[in-house]
């Protein structure tokens, strides 16, 4: 197989972007590097699509490595043909060369091995491969009695030769995929309830969907619904028209006094092998394939929070709420450095509501807070009316939002918030991350596992080690494509960074702290194990502001400064121009980017990307997004009625539908059949975590805290 081939023909792109990447990536490069840094030699490939071409790539490797290993599994045996060889190599798939193998795998003693040991194989070829047209089978298989070998009748002679033919027709690659076919297509789900007693699976306790439609959310609660006991799950088919196709490939259409028997070890060869493990297949395809899109639907949801819009140069007062212990508070200054921490009680059952007034009052004063960030957890409800009162008791503007904290206590009883805070308990800890959230989510979520978040489905439940890589693989992205600031990052930051490892983080820090801040990023190739094929890789991703070269705090590569300022020289501009380059993109299309392009020793597209970063120096692509909304006041959910129209920020998506943050305290869905008027797949295509829109209220249901949305007809 010529896997670059093969990969240029699935992603439907050119050989040599496929040949130049895998080249890349073989190199040790990384995929934000090559996403940004080598678009020439990708043709532009995007970060998304590399890394599904990596993951692509990774399969089809593994998959040539394991026909190479059955290639010389079943020729160790002598039973390699020349058939067996091009039947192998064209196997597209794992399953389809486990099929192949299977003949030639050893197995443990079952039926077929015992009647092999009683020497009944040669029975087995008269009644299966040669299904004679006349004679008597009684008197061919009594000449197999032999009662040293445990047969003592002609009866069970022929019982173990069907128990040889069924293993044979179950190890029958060919039959096993038409059947696995058939069942893919007319196969049912079905579950019923194991347990009397009521659950959140109750809609699954009578309950059956098609294989090729059943959803994927229904898949993985199908799942857990087993996996807890209150579920037994199925898949059903029509065992004749499934035995048919046994028959096809096993029956002669000729008479034989055989035939019978041959149908009888079809039959039985289905139901006792090859559906219980076909099924078994499908129920792990329907896993896996569920847990594929739910951790893409994870992926999308974790990338938009990442990148939700930092409220910069604001003094943020973070609060942890609590009942009995108390709201933890945490006053944060406008580069995240802790100002003041307390703890205030104005929840039940202290509801010293007065006494943390005034406290707040006097912080609020004290440090000129504009910004106050309220968990949403535990006593949020409460803390946020306390909140909303005292702030209209301030003459000063200062807002609120409400935060999600999935995460923070994770993170602040973790060893990470024990070195960043030693002299701090783990709820102060929670405070500061709760006021940090806002002020730098990308910053302050990277500290945090990305599965504890909250914006998954599921998450629990999936295959952990592919989780995890996917969800590294967002923060990776994100991290790269904000960039970061090297004199203030924290390590978790800077060990996302293309090329920089937590022990190569950390160094960065130490070296930070024992040289003070760094002026040039020539400098990083002092930092102890930052060798020159890691700064190439991270170079261009960690910003100087305030540096001895402007353009260490933009997204241009060392490895392009020289053709930066060459550019300026040729649109008649200087480097202390940057920033302010008025006409450079007039000036650049009359000279002609292709003819500018190769004056420069670069290609068009890094040409482009120099250009945007001279006009916009340390630009923050966040910047452009809509920020999260700030309130003042908040409702009630007893305050909501049908048809009130509402401003709500969308907090997760899922594959039914997303949930919207109202500021009451519940969120409310809008489910997918509410988005829009037209069809669409999935939430994702209309809607994203972050999002700003006008909802209107369906129903309420205040007693479970549910509330039905809608966006049409707003």
């Amino acid at each position: 197989m010529d896997i670059n081939e093969v990969l240029a023909k699935e992603f439907n792109i050119n050989k040599w972007q496929v040949d130049n990447t895998i080249a890349l990536i073989d190199e040790g490069c990384t995929i934000p590097f090559i996403a940004r840094y080598r678009k020439e030699k990708t043709g532009s490939l995007d970060d998304q699509l590399l890394r599904e071409l990596f993951d692509r790539l990774t399969y089809l490797r593994n998959l040539e490595e394991r026909k190479e290993e059955v290639i010389r599994l079943i020729d160790e045996q002598g039973k390699l043909t020349d058939e067996l060889t091009v039947a192998i190599a064209a196997a597209k798939t794992l399953t389809e060369i486990e099929d192949i193998y299977r003949p030639y795998k050893k197995k443990k003693r079952t039926k077929a091995t015992i009647a092999r040991e009683k020497g009944l194989e040669p029975l087995a070829t008269v009644i299966y491969l040669q299904q004679l047209k006349d004679g008597n089978i009684e008197e061919i298989a009594a000449e197999y009695i032999d009662e040293e070998k445990e047969v003592n009748s002609a009866e069970e002679a022929i019982e173990g030769a069907l128990h040889i033919i069924a293993e044979n027709i179950s190890d029958d690659a060919d039959i096993r995929k038409d059947l696995r076919a058939f069942i893919m297509r007319f196969g049912v789900v079905e579950s019923k309830n194991s347990k009397d007693e009521d659950s959140v699976y109750r809609m699954y306790y009578e309950y059956s969907e098609p294989v090729l439609r059943i959803a994927n959310h229904r898949v993985l609660a199908l799942d857990r619904g087993e996996k807890e006991d209150f579920l037994t799950v199925k898949v059903v088919i029509d065992e004749e028209r499934a035995n048919e196709i046994i028959f096809k490939h096993t029956v002669l259409d000729a008479p034989s006094i055989t035939k019978e028997l041959v149908k009888e070890a079809g039959i039985d060869a289905f139901k006792r092998l090859i559906f219980p493990s076909v099924e078994r297949e499908i129920r792990n395809y329907l896993t896996d394939k569920a847990q594929e899109d739910a951790i893409k639907v994870f992926a999308v949801n974790l990338k938009n929070l990442l990148l939700t819009p930092p409220f910069k140069d604001k003094v943020v007062l973070g609060l942890d709420p609590a009942y009995r212990t108390g709201c933890k508070i945490a006053v944060i200054d406008e580069t995240g450095k802790v100002l003041h921490t307390t703890v205030v009680y104005p929840t039940p059952p202290q509801n010293k509501t007065e006494e943390a007034k005034k406290t707040l009052k006097a912080l609020i004063k004290k440090y000129n807070v504009e910004l106050i960030s309220i968990g949403n957890g535990t006593a949020s409800k409460e803390s946020e009316i306390f909140v909303s009162e005292m702030i209209k008791e301030i003459d000063t503007e200062v807002y609120y939002s409400v935060v999600s904290e999935a995460g923070a206590s994770v993170y602040s009883a973790s060893k990470l918030g024990a070195e960043e805070f030693p002299d701090y308990d783990v709820a102060l800890r929670s405070a500061v991350s709760i006021a940090r959230r806002i002020q730098d989510p990308l910053a302050e979520l990277v500290k945090i596992d990305p599965k504890a978040i909250g914006v998954g489905q599921y998450q629990h439940d999936m295959n952990q080690k592919r989780l995890s890589e996917a969800l590294e693989g967002v923060v990776e992205a994100c991290v790269n494509s904000v960039g970061v600031d090297v004199n203030t990052a924290s390590p978790s930051l800077l060990s996302f960074v293309s090329g920089i490892n937590s022990t190569v983080a950390k160094n960065i820090l130490k070296y930070r702290e024992e040289n003070g801040a760094f002026k040039t990023r020539k400098e990083l190739l002092k930092v102890s194990k930052l060798g020159e094929k890691a700064y190439t890789q991270c170079a261009g991703f960690l910003r100087i502001p305030g540096g001895k070269n402007i353009l260490d705090n933009t997204a241009v590569h060392p490895e392009s400064y020289g053709a930066a300022l060459k550019l300026l020289e040729k649109t008649d501009f200087t480097e202390n121009d940057i920033g302010n380059l008025s006409g450079l993109n007039e000036k650049v299309e009359k000279i002609g980017k292709t003819k500018l392009a190769e004056e420069l020793e670069i290609g068009v597209p890094t040409l482009t990307d120099i250009m945007s970063e001279l006009l916009k120096p340390g630009r923050d692509i966040r910047d452009s997004a809509p920020k999260p909304e700030l309130r003042s006041d908040l409702l009630d959910i007893k305050d909501l009625k049908p048809d009130m129209i509402l401003t709500g920020t969308v907090r997760n998506v899922t594959d039914f539908g997303a949930f919207v943050d109202l500021g009451v305290h519940h969120d409310g869905l809008v489910h997918i059949s509410q988005i829009c008027d037209k069809y669409i797949k999935h939430p994702s295509e209309m809607l994203s975590v972050g999002d700003i829109l006008k909802v209107k209220v369906l129903e309420v249901d205040v007693q479970k805290g549910r509330i039905a949305l809608t966006l049409k007809g707003i």
